[in-house]
């Protein structure tokens, strides 16, 4: 894919273990955005590569290159002499990132319904039992994450290359927004019916799922 929290020296980073295997990239970014999401990063934490590194058991290439997208996507900040922090987007920044997802998602979504094929329908209910089995974890911020990859996905059935793309840089700043909710019901139990509503080629109730989902993540 596609700077580290000054922590006190006796703070850590719960399941930031180093992975079995040589991390890729994705798995990185992956990991960091959780922690992020989780707020194991708190919003407004000074960033340091190095450190990040040490902490998540990988190179400080790979968390250049996660931390690299992530402020791309802006979920992370850059201040001159000040450097790196987690982003803490206004009530503002988030309406009008929820706005551009609802106009990008209510496009992509009937040419999901119409393009949808068994393999894209298996994979969304993949994504949905693996956000269940988080949230049953009480890995908040991995289960956010994978909201996201669900939204996503449907995009990328859409098959309009462009929209997938702008739609995978909001999802990030937008899966802060949901971070800072504790009420509301869990994403994955509303993306059972958008996957069955996709699956059935309704794009009107897949739509209607869409919008409410979105419009409960408006501040305020």
């Amino acid at each position: 894919m596609s700077a580290y929290a000054l922590l006190p020296s006796n703070a850590s980073l719960p399941d930031s273990r180093p992975l079995q295997s040589a991390p890729c990239t994705d798995d990185v970014y992956a990991r960091v955005l959780d922690a992020i999401v989780d707020q194991r990063l708190p919003p407004d934490s000074r960033l340091n590569e190095e450190r990040l590194g040490r902490e998540f058991g990988v190179s400080r290439l790979q968390i250049r290159h996660a931390l690299s997208l992530l402020t791309y996507q802006h979920v992370i900040t850059l201040q001159a002499k000040v450097g790196a922090r987690i982003a803490s987007p206004s009530d503002e920044q988030i309406c009008q990132a929820l706005h551009a997802r609802r106009l990008t998602e209510t496009a992509l979504i009937p040419m999901a319904c119409q393009r949808a094929q068994r393999p894209d329908i298996d994979h969304l209910h993949h994504l949905i039992e693996r956000q269940r089995q988080a949230c049953a974890d009480n890995q908040r911020g991995r289960a956010i994450r994978l909201a996201g990859a669900f939204h996503l996905h449907l995009g990328h059935m859409a098959g309009n290359a462009p929209l997938a793309h702008f739609l995978a840089n909001l999802i990030p700043m937008t899966s802060l927004a949901i971070a800072r909710r504790s009420d509301g019901p869990e994403a994955w139990q509303q993306q059972v019916a958008m996957a069955n509503a996709v699956e059935n080629k309704d794009e009107a109730t897949a739509l209607a799922l869409l919008n409410h989902y979105l419009g409960e993540l408006v501040p305020g």
